[in-house]
């Protein structure tokens, strides 16, 4: 199934970990696994808001 993602990062309160986690595979995804540099700080960004919205379950692993 075929996603448009955004390109900006919405706030932690605004999306769910999954939500955001589905963004971060989709732009692997598109990349083919090689990030460019800006793909690479979109990504970071991507990180820094699920680890936000994450429970702290998910995040002990």
């Amino acid at each position: 199934m075929l996603h448009t993602m955004s390109t900006t990062v919405e706030a932690a309160s605004e999306r769910s970990a999954a939500e955001v986690n589905e963004e971060i595979r989709a732009l692997w995804r598109r990349a083919g696994g090689t990030l460019t540099t800006e793909q690479r700080e979109l990504y970071q960004r991507l990180v820094m808001e699920w680890a936000a919205a994450a429970p702290q379950s998910d995040r002990a692993a």
